[in-house]
């Protein structure tokens, strides 16, 4: 288990608030989730930032290196298929 808070409870307009240690590293105006399971409520980001993936990083760290061996590379030339227009010719 993580670290343990107290937070209070307060009124705000005609709805109850709940004030979070800024040590949880929140950012103001944050939209959460709020969950209730048997009477204890959990909470996350709705929108949690999604891990971002550099294939040019990856790419480039690969260079040189040939995944495909040259001769798996061959194909057999094949004519291309055709097919109607849009009017059906």
């Amino acid at each position: 288990m993580g670290e343990e808070y107290r937070a209070k409870v307060f009124k705000s307009g005609n709805s109850l608030a709940l004030r979070l240690p800024k040590a949880l590293g929140l950012k103001d105006g944050t939209e959460m989730i709020v969950r209730e399971e048997r009477g204890k409520y959990a909470f996350e980001p709705v929108n949690q930032p999604k891990r971002k993936f550099a294939v040019d990083k990856v790419w480039a760290s690969a260079e040189g290196l040939s995944l495909i061996a040259p001769e798996d590379r061959l194909f057999q030339p094949r004519d291309l298929l055709e097919f109607p227009d849009d009017d059906g010719k």
